[in-house]
This record gives structure tokens, C-alpha cells and sequence, in this order.
């Protein structure tokens, strides 16, 4: 398992080392790229990898971060804290976005 460190160092590296360039936004039933003004919804896009950042002593600094790849083949990271459950986001995502899915996290 590869360390990546801390939350912003994991997207500096994700960014620099695997190509992982773009910011995605979470919507209700797709994500966004705000940069190129693009939405893609649930089967527009896979999950790569996730990975988990715990706060040493503030519950709030938890999160996770998705590594993505959009069907016509764009790279970037998604960061979600841990009440993805709590908000308000179809149960596609959710399924889509879910840890317990078959994929590893780091």
C-alpha cells in the first residue's frame, strides 16, 4: 500500500505522479468539472482507487478521496467528508461511490 500522507499531499501526488489533473464536484446525481464545464453522470465515469484521511483529533477532518476516470478518459479526484450518506445525492452515486464496493482503498 502506497503512502500518500496527508489529504492535500495525496492530491499533489495523485496530480504530479498519476496523472489524477482534475477537481470533480459532487451533485445530487452526477459529478462536475467546473473547469471545462462538464457533468457526467453515474455511468459516465469509474473509481479508480478511494482513499482515507482520518483527523488525529478533530472528527470534522476526516474524508475521502476518489480517484476518477471519466469515459472520455479525464483524470481527477474527488474529496468527500465523511457524511456522504447525510446528503442530498441519489442512490446511484451513492452505490457508485460506496467503499464496501468491490475496489480496494489505500
Amino acid at each position: 500500500m502506497k503512502d500518500y500522507g496527508t489529504l492535500s499531499q495525496a492530491i499533489n501526488k495523485l496530480k504530479l505522479e498519476e496523472g489524477y489533473e482534475y477537481d470533480f464536484n459532487l451533485l445530487d446525481e452526477k459529478i462536475e468539472l467546473k473547469s471545462e464545464s462538464s457533468k457526467y453522470h453515474v455511468n459516465d465515469f469509474d473509481v479508480d482507487k478511494v482513499l482515507r484521511f482520518e483527523g488525529m483529533s478533530n472528527p470534522d477532518d476526516n474524508a475521502i478521496l476518489y480517484c476518477i476516470t471519466t469515459k472520455d478518459g479525464k483524470k481527477g479526484t474527488l474529496v468527500d467528508g465523511y457524511g456522504i450518506s447525510g446528503g442530498q445525492v441519489s442512490k446511484e452515486m451513492l452505490k457508485k461511490l460506496d467503499l464496501k464496493n468491490h475496489r480496494p482503498t489505500d
